[in-house]
């Protein structure tokens, strides 16, 4: 299995178990700032999120931290997975 499949069948293991749902789960990357900022706001914007970003000191990169609420341990790692294939994007 890849390192990539482990890593979610991990996490859903560790969120099936340790939380219930729905619940507010606050996602967190990091994005160079010349990256694809919008389409990681399209992402999560039509489901309710609140959207916090700030600027690295020296302005290359933009954290983003988002909380939204959740259904599923299936639907947080859909959300990690569309965001995975954005450009440069780091998962915290």
């Amino acid at each position: 299995m890849s390192d990539s499949k482990d890593f979610y069948k991990n996490l859903r293991t560790k969120l099936e178990e340790t939380t219930e749902f729905p619940t507010e789960y606050m996602y967190k990357f990091i994005i160079p700032s010349d990256g694809e900022l919008q389409q990681l706001e399209n992402i999560f914007s039509h489901i309710g999120a609140v959207i916090k970003s700030k600027k690295s000191k020296t302005g290359k990169y933009i954290s983003f931290t988002i909380l939204v609420k959740m259904r599923s341990a299936k639907a947080i790692i859909e959300k990690y997975q569309e965001v995975s294939k954005i450009k440069g994007v780091i998962s915290l």
